[in-house]
């Protein structure tokens, strides 16, 4: 028999060549992927106590100077120097200025069109409502709406003003020029926006119907006066108009402004009690 060499054979292996173990290949995988997260992660910029005071004090001095330089600008380029007043006769216009424009930045348009943005001053004795309109950023526009005043009786003292319905409007201590006294009233009391309480209630519309008339001519009676009977007697300084019961009272007081001038200085009364499209001349009683 012959004898049976053995041959080995011998492989030549890759020196970088690595055996791992098949549990060790996710764990591997792991790592790498820890490592390449870790390797692109930016560095965070920390800054250090006294730098981010620095920056928060910095922020705040601009916020500051923004603020202050704004409120110099406002102040300087929007401050009133013209102001209308319209419609006040109980007020003077700069009574009304002061309403309007007060407090510490009164004088500033822009303040005052944010302040009566979308309404007017109210509660105001003799005045329904006041209107506030910006026409330029130096100018501004008073409205006044006075309360409808048809005359005033005297009550204790003070001056009682009532309205077309004799409803008492307001209570004061001072007279309203162009609002006639009305005297010959009967009451015992006054509450403030109630009605006056008188015997005949329609006089209200008599004594409203005299003053329109009277303001449709540009006339001014100092007093209207009513009798026991409700007959009517209009007082301008010493001359005196007897007009009668409330019968062609605008016929009357048509004619009245071209008598009234011929009155004026004397003391007496003109009687025009009997009015008629023909009578020419109406007596004159001195006192």
């Amino acid at each position: 028999m012959g004898s049976k060499k053995t041959v080995k054979k011998s492989n030549k292996r890759n020196p970088n060549l690595r055996l791992v173990k098949n549990g060790e290949i996710g764990s591997e995988k792991k790592k790498k992927g820890t490592g390449k997260k870790r390797e692109n992660r930016p560095e965070k910029v920390r800054f250090g106590r006294s730098k981010r005071v620095g920056i928060l004090l910095s922020v705040f001095l601009v916020l500051l100077f923004l603020l202050v330089g704004g409120g110099l600008y406002i102040i300087n380029n929007y401050k009133v120097t013209t102001v209308y007043v319209d419609g006040s006769i109980h007020y003077t216009n700069e009574e009304i200025m002061d309403m309007v424009m007060e407090g510490r930045l009164g004088d500033n348009s822009l303040y005052l069109s944010l302040k009566y943005r979308d309404k007017g001053v109210e509660n105001i004795p003799f005045i329904e409502m006041m209107d506030v309109s910006i026409e330029a950023r130096d100018t501004i526009r008073i409205t006044v709406y006075e309360k409808a005043l048809a005359g005033y009786v005297r009550y204790l003292g003070r001056y009682v003003y009532f309205d077309k319905d004799g409803i008492v409007v307001e209570t004061s201590e001072e007279e309203t020029a162009g609002i006639p006294q009305v005297t010959g009233l009967s009451f015992d009391h006054v509450i403030l926006h109630e009605p006056l309480p008188v015997d005949n209630p329609d006089l209200f519309n008599e004594i409203l119907n005299i003053t329109q008339q009277l303001a449709k001519y540009s006339l001014t009676a100092d007093r209207i006066y009513f009798d026991s009977t409700y007959q009517v007697t209009l007082s301008f300084g010493d001359a005196k108009v007897a007009l009668g019961e409330n019968v062609d009272i605008d016929e009357k007081i048509m004619l009245l402004q071209s008598l009234l001038p011929n009155l004026m200085g004397k003391s007496g009364t003109l009687d025009m009690r009997e009015y008629s499209e023909d009578t020419k001349t109406y007596s004159f009683e001195q006192d």
